[in-house]
């Protein structure tokens, strides 16, 4: 499904050359449980993309932060709290909040500005210091909030939602706890390679299937964890890249935020209704898809021009589905690509070379753009023992909750 460089979409039609901005810096805090506050881990990741771009702090033109809500009042203004921390300069400042589709958003609005000619030079940063456990919404009484009413009225915590999402391709697509447990493995060996991840050595399928269920079919080790961590990007325009002495940088080319589309039909939690379909026709593919179509129109590529991709492995059984919405096979089909090696490293198309949130857990404004940090370490050539031989393009998606798009297409 190759598309045509410049292809016009009803997202807009900035593909090419002319919607393209550099990548010249990415860097991350460690994963895990630290105890410290999500502000020390995002200037350390800031701290480690300018020196991986060679860009000094006081030639950045605009700082975006992907915000935390549970970071006080900082961490709803994280552009701010960052640009603040790293010494104030007159820097041009943004804070973005979309759940896990924030650092998504946050590339998105740097992309944005360079692309208008606001900034030459972008600091991206988010960071999160998450609470023991799982996730609980906010504090207080908010029966309008659907996050809210999930929890309190539904009691639909995380995992809740993930095993009832992995009982419905159990019982359509005939998939098993052991598929399941396949797609831990592989993430996990690739975890074992990323200095970067919180759980790093290999997990057999019986430490799968030893592990206590947690919301049945799924077990502890199918699902992510919570952690505290932090990832940062410098992005420019192509023009400074040059300056800079980069001429052939990774280069962000797509970034999808879209919404669902009218009527949804399907029950998805966390959301916790339908729309009718008495007076509309239901839209063809699910929300998850519209995301990837959204990416690869505004590129010009399609999923057989890919050589890796990274996706938001809340379950196991959550990334099947995601082999399927981007398009590296049909419904039903994603156990298949994982019990024949196809998104493993040294497969065709490596998924979550990274290790995905199985290594890393969840430190939500910083996931999104974790994710663009692997795309690039790999489209550069410098991803180690995780390396993606010949690595051209890519693509990082995930989903914020509510209907927050989110995937990157990053090439080469």
């Amino acid at each position: 499904m190759a598309l045509a460089a410049g292809t016009a979409s009803r997202w807009g039609a900035v593909s090419g050359a002319g919607g393209e901005v550099a990548v010249l810096g990415a860097g991350m805090h460690p994963w895990g449980k630290w105890g410290r506050g999500f502000v020390a881990y995002g200037v350390r990741a800031a701290r480690a993309a300018l020196a991986d771009a060679g860009v000094e702090w006081r030639d950045v033109g605009s700082v975006v932060g992907a915000g935390t809500v549970r970071g006080g009042y900082p961490g709803y203004v994280a552009g701010a709290t960052f640009a603040r921390a790293l010494g104030w300069q007159g820097a041009r400042v943004t804070s973005v909040y979309a759940a896990c589709a924030s650092g998504a958003q946050a590339v998105a609005a740097a992309r944005a500005q360079i692309l208008a000619g606001l900034a030459d030079v972008v600091l991206v940063v988010g960071a999160d210091s998450a609470p023991k456990g799982f996730f609980a919404p906010a504090g207080g009484d908010r029966p309008e909030d659907p996050d809210w009413l999930r929890f309190r009225v539904l009691g639909a915590t995380n995992p809740a939602y993930f095993g009832l999402f992995a009982r419905r391709r159990m019982a359509v697509h005939r998939e098993t706890p052991e598929d399941f447990a396949q797609v831990k493995v592989k993430n996990a060996a690739a975890g074992a390679l990323n200095p970067y991840a919180r759980y790093r050595r290999p997990v057999t399928a019986e430490e799968v299937a030893a592990s206590p269920v947690v919301a049945d079919p799924l077990r502890l080790l199918d699902i992510c964890a919570t952690s505290d961590g932090a990832a940062a990007l410098v992005l420019a325009s192509m023009t400074y890249a040059r300056r800079h002495g980069v001429a052939d940088p990774v280069r962000i080319r797509a970034v999808s935020t879209v919404t669902p589309g009218y009527p949804r039909t399907v029950l998805d939690l966390p959301d916790i209704a339908t729309d009718s379909v008495v007076g509309a026709s239901a839209v063809p593919g699910s929300f998850r898809a519209s995301i990837a179509r959204a990416a690869y129109e505004e590129a010009g590529i399609g999923p057989d021009d890919l050589h890796l991709a990274e996706v938001y492995d809340l379950s196991t059984a959550l990334e099947l589905e995601w082999y399927e919405d981007i398009g590296l096979c049909g419904a039903g089909e994603g156990a298949k690509l994982v019990r024949e090696g196809v998104t493993a490293l040294g497969g065709r198309v490596p998924v979550n070379t990274s290790g995905g949130l199985a290594s890393f857990g969840e430190a939500v404004p910083a996931q999104a753009i974790a994710q663009v940090c692997e795309l690039t370490w790999q489209l550069r050539g410098a991803a180690g023992a995780r390396q993606v031989a010949g690595a051209r393009a890519g693509i990082a998606v995930n989903q914020g909750l509510f209907g927050h798009g989110s995937a990157v297409v990053a090439v080469r």
